[in-house]
């Protein structure tokens, strides 16, 4: 093998890419991590529902990961974003950064991840990940016994409304003027939730505390943290370049092992998914397991191909 050439080349340094570069380092596969640094949950001040590893803030958690990959040698980290990749001869990947430099690669993992878009209301941009959320999983236990409210009125927005009425001390549902059946209103009052259907002007806060929700018209309301609607995309548009397949909401689709519809190619952490998962997994834990599993796969394609040995885990045809 070209003494250049590294056996994977991983786009993403998140969890889900750590978790594979520790996986193929483990194995002494010559890896290339590139980390452009943009993490999802940076502005969270912390990480739940990771087993060890709950209420440890983001940064924490990346530098752990990282000084556990400084003890395997065949990891090779570089602290610069990816602008491109091409597939040049036999199949190789090509990265290039944006500073100009290249690496090849026999297999690539794209775990670039996503990044949100947060439609409204005014003023939720300065509490994201503080005191304005979207995930119950990730930040409903720290609302317990407090005031919190749920914007939206769909049926996703009703139900959460209704898992955070088990925990959370007063919970408002603002519907922003869209109506609710008398299914929905009935199930909602039962539960004790309140619910304002006036449109909503801004979050006033304390810094990156919020303070209360104010309307257009009525009182405004009290509440100590927001769940709002958030929008996730892409962040890189490296998955698009190479034609992987992917579904309506941007996601790139997968197998369960991690692999795209492009030969060679494997995607891991929220940016990616199944098609019988219907929404992307959030959790940091599940970012890291997808990693895992897409990094021991991987490790088998190149044995596989090193050997001239069957694929265990080849494509079913039919």
């Amino acid at each position: 093998m070209d003494a250049g050439m590294y056996d994977v080349a991983i786009v993403g340094g998140g969890p889900a890419g750590m978790a594979a570069a520790l996986t193929l380092g483990r194995a002494h596969r010559p890896v290339l991590l590139a980390d452009a640094g943009h993490g999802r949950n940076a502005p969270a001040e912390a990480v739940h529902n990771f087993l060890t590893r709950d209420g440890t803030p983001p940064g924490e958690l990346r530098e752990l990961g990282r000084k556990e990959l400084a003890a395997y040698p065949s990891v090779v980290i570089r602290e610069e974003p990816v602008a491109g990749v091409r597939v040049v001869g036999g199949g190789v990947f090509r990265l290039e950064q944006e500073g100009g430099g290249t690496a090849d690669a026999r297999r690539l993992l794209l775990a670039t991840g996503l990044a949100d878009e947060l439609p409204g209301p005014r003023g939720v941009e300065a509490l994201w990940g503080r005191s304005a959320f979207h995930c119950p999983y990730c930040h409903g236990y720290e609302c317990t016994g407090r005031p919190v409210a749920v914007i939206g009125a769909d049926p996703a927005r009703v139900r959460l409304a209704l898992q955070l009425s088990r925990f959370a001390g007063d919970v408002a549902l603002c519907t922003e003027g869209a109506p609710l059946d008398a299914t929905a209103r009935a199930r909602l009052e039962a539960a004790g939730v309140t619910v304002r259907c006036e449109a909503i002007a801004r979050l006033e806060a304390t810094g990156d505390r919020l303070d209360q929700i104010v309307f257009e018209s009525g009182p405004p309301l009290a509440r100590a943290a927001v769940f709002v609607v958030n929008v996730p995309r892409q962040r890189s548009g490296l998955a698009a370049l190479l034609g992987c397949a992917s579904f309506p909401d941007g996601c790139v689709e997968v197998d369960e092992f991690g692999r795209t519809s492009v030969p060679g190619v494997y995607a891991a952490g929220d940016m990616a998914r199944r098609a019988t998962v219907p929404v992307p997994l959030a959790a940091v834990v599940s970012a890291a397991a997808s990693g895992t599993v897409a990094g021991a796969v991987l490790d088998q394609d190149l044995l596989s191909a090193d050997f001239d040995l069957p694929d265990p885990f080849a494509r079913k045809k039919g």
